[in-house]
């Protein structure tokens, strides 16, 4: 790759003319980017960008929305939670809904506040939203762990941690199917670029780590497809990701989670795809295990969306009955989300 310049990429990838390539992103921030970029423009109509289940918020099952709404309106309790998913409808309603309704629910900018606010109301009782991947799991546990050191009993979490080689490769099997995938860049920092490895031989397919600006997304899709038909793992975010990953990170979460299956939006449970907390810590869970209910929204199609098996304009509702302002989906929900970014960029 040293050898091509950034002119050579951008024009090969324009006018590519062989068989259509199908690449997937499974992180929120690379479908951002994407769009930020402008990148879609820039590639042949035979190269095909798909946004996969990298929003947390998005392949959160409605469950555990319904679950926090649960907890919120409880006595002395209040539900905290990221900016995202308050708006994420719940089989009902959301917890903007519920908040509303009077319930109990505070915004958080970082998962360390719940730990601050638990120590200053010792006798108020704190629900922290733990959603999230790979990336934000360490955090989680370094929450966990600053409680017991502050001995603080009025906090706990209701998880929804997803992991991510099992639902790749369910989505190559069961989903739109895929050429290759970007690697998530900000997961892989944690996990490493090892951890594809197997998973790409497995599946016949490459995997490309990459960071986010628009030039190295562009030299990570050319590379993808060069590689079309084969398999093979390249790091090309080699300033941040490792190929072990960050060891004190999973050391951390191991300590406090461990591997289970888990139910994501659209697409059922999953083995082996989700972290629960271990045994000798589950007095701080909020009751997250056994959450699979799911209730997509009439005429929502998330589900196809997430896998690749339509575009997001594909769906019946997208930008009519479903905009960032009045979103039915919590792929429209989220600025992560592929629907989000599709409405946004204007994109075909």
């Amino acid at each position: 790759m040293a050898e091509v310049t950034l002119s050579t990429i951008v024009k090969e990838l324009k006018e590519y003319d062989g068989e259509e390539v199908r690449i997937m992103e499974v992180c929120g921030t690379h479908t951002a980017a994407i769009s930020e970029n402008g990148i879609p423009a820039m590639l042949s109509p035979k190269i095909k960008l798909i946004s996969g289940p990298g929003c947390p918020v998005c392949v959160t099952v409605t469950a555990v929305i319904d679950k926090l709404i649960e907890l919120s309106m409880e006595e002395d309790t209040t539900v905290l939670t990221f900016g995202d998913l308050i708006r994420v409808k719940g089989t009902n309603k959301s917890l903007a809904d519920a908040k509303a309704d009077g319930a109990s629910v505070m915004m958080v900018y970082s998962p360390m506040e719940t730990v601050k606010l638990a120590k200053e109301n010792p006798q108020h009782k704190y629900v922290f939203a733990a959603i999230g991947f790979e990336t934000t799991t360490p955090v989680y546990a370094m929450v966990i762990e600053e409680a017991i050191r502050e001995n603080i009993t009025n906090l706990r979490l209701l998880t929804s941690l997803k992991t991510m080689p099992e639902v790749i490769k369910w989505v190559v099997k069961d989903g739109g199917g895929i050429d290759g995938f970007i690697a998530p860049g900000h997961v892989s920092a944690i996990t490493g670029s090892n951890e594809y490895e197997a998973l790409s031989k497995e599946l016949g397919i490459p995997f490309v780590v990459s960071g986010f600006e628009g030039p190295q997304l562009l030299a990570t899709i050319y590379s993808l497809v060069k590689m079309k038909g084969k398999s093979g793992v390249k790091n090309m975010y080699k300033s941040v990701v490792k190929p072990e990953g960050n060891t004190t990170a999973k050391a951390l979460v191991n300590k406090y989670f461990e591997p289970s299956d888990s139910s994501w939006r659209g697409m059922g449970k999953i083995k082996g795809s989700g972290m629960v907390l271990r045994e000798e810590y589950r007095s701080f869970d909020a009751g997250s295990i056994g959450l699979d209910e799911d209730h997509m929204p009439a005429g929502c199609k998330c589900a196809s969306v997430l896998v690749g098996k339509i575009s997001p304009n594909e769906c019946p509702l997208f930008g009519k009955h479903c905009t960032p302002d009045n979103a039915h989906g919590a792929c429209m929900v989220s600025t992560e989300g592929s629907c989000y970014n599709y409405f946004v960029s204007g994109r075909k």
